[in-house]
């Protein structure tokens, strides 16, 4: 069955097994999370459940989500609003919450989040691009190099790895496993590192591959 949860990246750790090895974890603060709304297949086209994640200030909401948050009965804000693909929607209740027991010890997961921002980096860096001779006749050491034919097509082709924004984009790590569930803390720890920064928002499911 699928499943999932939203959480915050708190920062890494280690841990020990039985054997004293040390394990290295990524701390994440999973739920409790709120289910705001249920698609289905005869409404919508597809089974799925939005939920949402982090508490925030009436203040910082508008109108429409607001009215949104009404109909689902929930009288607390989230800040991180997600949905997640299901088999059997109506297994969840609006209203009702997704606590972080809902993943155990050894299981596979896949974790999503936004990647840290690079900021504008060259061909070097950006794509892991070769430099040139670093003597002093050379005068090329870190340029972007080729660009392609001048004559025909005298256009650069698309797709060129050139310079630009590094990072800040949707990944995905998969198949991690959950090296230990925390509930009273809703904590729960991933053996490995999992995108984003500290305190970035992560979307924890259970593995496709696995």
């Amino acid at each position: 069955m699928n499943k999932g949860i939203l959480g915050k990246k708190l920062g890494m750790t280690q841990i020990f097994d039985e054997a004293g090895k040390i394990i290295p974890v990524t701390v994440i603060e999973a739920g409790p999370c709120v289910v705001l709304q249920k698609k289905t297949v005869e409404k919508d086209g597809y089974n799925a459940i939005q939920v949402g994640f982090s508490d925030k200030k009436e203040k910082l909401v508008n109108k429409p989500i607001k009215g949104h948050f009404a109909k689902a009965g929930v009288s607390t804000y989230k800040r991180f609003i997600k949905e997640l693909r299901i088999e059997d929607a109506s297994a969840y209740e609006i209203g009702s919450e997704i606590k972080v027991e809902t993943f155990s010890i050894g299981e596979k997961v896949d974790v999503s989040g936004i990647s840290k921002g690079k900021g504008f980096q060259g061909t070097i860096r950006r794509w892991n691009a070769h430099r040139g001779p670093m003597s002093h006749g050379s005068k090329f050491h870190r340029a972007v190099g080729s660009m392609g034919a001048s004559s025909d097509p005298s256009r650069t082709f698309k797709n060129k790895r050139m310079p630009g924004h590094m990072g800040h984009v949707n990944t995905t790590v998969q198949n991690l496993e959950v090296a230990k569930v925390i509930p009273e803390k809703n904590v729960i720890l991933i053996k490995g590192g999992v995108p984003g920064p500290n305190k970035g928002f992560v979307v924890i499911r259970n593995a496709v591959k696995a």
